[in-house]
């Protein structure tokens, strides 16, 4: 299973350029645990994470 595009909430769509890897691992921001790859999204690399109740999520920037 790999990430394709992320949809951002204002119906904004991204391509995932590259997933560079996925390991194991929780987010320190969001809470959750679950598969994190960290992927190059127009060319800024960013964590998606996949838990096991089958969602997507992004860390948000603050």
């Amino acid at each position: 299973m790999r990430p394709v595009w992320v949809r951002w909430s204002d119906g904004r769509k991204f391509a995932v350029d590259r997933v560079k890897h996925c390991v194991r691992a929780a987010s320190r921001k969001a809470g959750g645990v679950g598969l994190r790859y960290t992927v190059m999204i127009c060319g800024r690399e960013t964590y998606l994470y996949y838990e096991e109740n089958y969602r997507w999520f992004v860390e948000a920037k603050t």
